[in-house]
């Protein structure tokens, strides 16, 4: 990942100005601590802070077209920049980045060429011939962007809200998948799909169809000139990453400079969940397997340096970032600039266990919809700024245009969970990989049920986040809560703990904005709350907190049962599906 800044139109153009940007940018290094870059037009700026994983000799920024009358800043990776150069002969390229062709592909398309880019990626392009300008974010929101306003009538955008909260009037999340352009003075949609327009699809289900666009979207994400690997938990969804990629770089030669054996990377409190299957998922695709350990109170020791970094209060996507976090620094220490992750699968198939309950393939189809358009708000936030706080890169093939688009076609009543016909939760992702002749994976693992991601590390990372909120939260400030966050006001100790580190560091009531709202309660969409009234009884986010389903690892990793709605419940999850029991899950 990279840094990008933009700051266009500014009344001001003093040598003063120019350092504030810079110092301003310097804010986002992290992200890309290999170069800096600044390009200054007039009244604009627009500045970069470079991880570089493709050409990194040649491919610092801002990039440039050939007579440098367009300018570009990118945060992204480009997939199929070479396919675009060969529709680009016309035009000279001065350097092997894999985003330069963003500025030919605007002066050969005008506006129009976004959806021509397959990758993830973040932009600000200046056209100095009219000193007009555009913003775009890829189609899912994979890499971050905001836009700010100053009152002198400059624009502002950034690759993080810490780079434009102080010196911007408003700002607020950029949307993914659109187009921001000056001519028009208004943000449009430039990704348009039939499932975004929430469409109910009709394809039959095709697992050889749905298997060769998933082993696409792992290969190409292997584009890299730089050592990379795998976050490998040991579910179903980082396995399949894993295999695949482990597959290819056996049978290839991409990457050879590094060895063919894949890295794989994991972290877990002792004994945790995630270690144990994830070694055994690494002994059975041979990779060379990293594990790294953390202990609760390193975790609580990092909570407001990973806020910091995050930009978010969000109750579940603060408990998952911070071991990530701690891994992701562990990780670049090796000499790893880019990971592929496992992020998306579980909002595409109906993976959440709430799913359960979804009442028809419409319901569930509708839902999906929804769960992708808001990953920027959660799983893409956390695996972007959780790794580029260490200038580590992770890559979603999940998240692929093309394999979403063939993933979101399938006529959802494949996706729906059928006890009686054997069909557990994304029983059509695991069936597609399940391949007796030559297995992916082993079929216990391939049918593993889900765990959360801050359940897996260990269970008692959660529990030592309540602890720790229990101590610095009084009875009396959460009942004060809503006279203190009248907006998104947190409705436990621990969202209460968390609101209070994220409004140190961003104060203004656009900071507080961009984060989603609702009450920090398991299952909190509407959706699921209406398929089964149960989840509201939860009041934890975690999924292992509801209804017994991962009781069993639980008792096993602490040594007691949990209690759920002040009962003991040693009951396993099918005895509990049978029973119409529900189950909830982080949303």
């Amino acid at each position: 990942m990279c840094g990008i800044l933009a700051v266009l139109g500014c009344s001001d153009t003093s040598q003063a100005k120019r350092s504030r940007i810079i110092e301003l940018s310097r804010r986002l290094r992290h992200r890309g601590p290999d170069w800096s870059g600044l390009h200054c037009y007039k009244d604009c700026y627009l500045a970069h802070q470079r991880l570089a994983i493709i050409d990194p000799t040649s491919g610092d920024q801002p990039l440039f077209n050939e007579d440098k009358t367009i300018v570009v800043t990118v945060n992204g990776e480009i997939y199929n920049h070479e396919e675009l150069r060969g529709k680009l002969t016309s035009h000279q390229f001065r350097t092997g980045s894999d985003c330069e062709v963003i500025a030919h592909l605007y002066e050969e398309y005008g506006e129009d060429f976004v959806d021509m880019l397959d990758g993830m990626f973040s932009f600000v392009l200046l056209d100095t011939r009219d000193k007009s300008f555009i913003a775009a974010r890829d189609a899912i929101g994979i890499t971050p962007l905001y836009m700010g306003w100053g009152l002198d009538g400059s624009v502002w955008f950034a690759s993080e809200m810490k780079a434009l909260s102080d010196d911007c009037e408003r700002f607020t999340v950029f949307l993914p998948g659109h187009i921001y352009s000056s001519k028009r003075g208004a943000l449009r949609r430039w990704y348009n799909p039939p499932w975004y327009l929430e469409q109910i699809p009709s394809t039959p289900y095709d697992p050889l169809v749905l298997r060769e666009a998933f082993e696409k979207a792992v290969v190409k994400r292997l584009m890299t000139d730089v050592p990379f690997g795998v976050l490998l938990s040991g579910g179903l969804d980082s396995s399949l990453v894993a295999a695949v990629a482990s597959r290819y770089l056996a049978e290839s030669k991409v990457a050879r400079q590094w060895g063919s054996q894949l890295h794989t990377f994991c972290i877990g409190l002792q004994g945790s969940p995630d270690l144990k299957a994830a070694k055994e998922v690494a002994d059975y695709l041979g990779t060379y397997h990293h594990e790294f350990h953390f202990t609760v109170q390193e975790g609580l020791d990092a909570l407001e340096e990973v806020i910091y970094h995050i930009e978010t209060y969000d109750v579940t996507t603060v408990r998952a970032s911070t071991p990530m976090f701690l891994m992701s620094r562990k990780i670049k220490s090796l000499g790893v600039k880019m990971v592929l992750s496992g992020e998306g699968s579980d909002e595409i198939f109906g993976g959440y266990l709430y799913f359960h309950k979804a009442p028809n393939k419409e319901e569930l189809h509708l839902e999906t919809c929804r769960k992708i358009k808001a990953l920027h708000l959660y799983d893409c936030l956390r695996a972007n700024k959780s790794t580029s706080a260490w200038g580590l890169e992770a890559r979603v093939p999940f998240l692929d245009k093309n394999f979403l688009s063939i993933a979101m076609g399938i006529d959802p009543e494949w996706k729906m969970v059928r006890p009686d016909l054997g069909r557990i939760e994304k029983w059509v992702l695991r069936n597609a990989f399940d391949d007796d002749q030559n297995p992916y994976l082993p079929k216990h693992i391939l049918y593993r049920q889900k765990e959360q991601f801050s359940d897996g590390v260990g269970y008692s990372w959660i529990d030592g986040l309540k602890n720790h909120a229990n101590e610095h939260v009084s009875d009396a400030m959460l009942m004060h809560a809503s006279f203190i966050y009248p907006e998104n006001t947190p409705t436990t100790k621990e969202a209460y703990y968390y609101r209070t580190v994220f409004e140190k560091f961003f104060p203004k009531n656009p900071a507080r904005s961009t984060v989603p709202g609702g009450p920090s309660v398991a299952c909190s969409t509407a959706k699921a709350l209406e398929w089964d009234s149960a989840w509201s009884k939860n009041p934890d986010p975690s999924g292992r907190a509801a209804l017994g389903v991962h009781c069993a690892a639980y008792e096993e990793s602490t040594g007691s049962p949990p209690v759920i709605n002040g009962a003991n419940s040693p009951l396993g999850f099918s005895q509990k599906l049978q029973e119409g029991v529900t189950e909830a899950t982080a949303v």
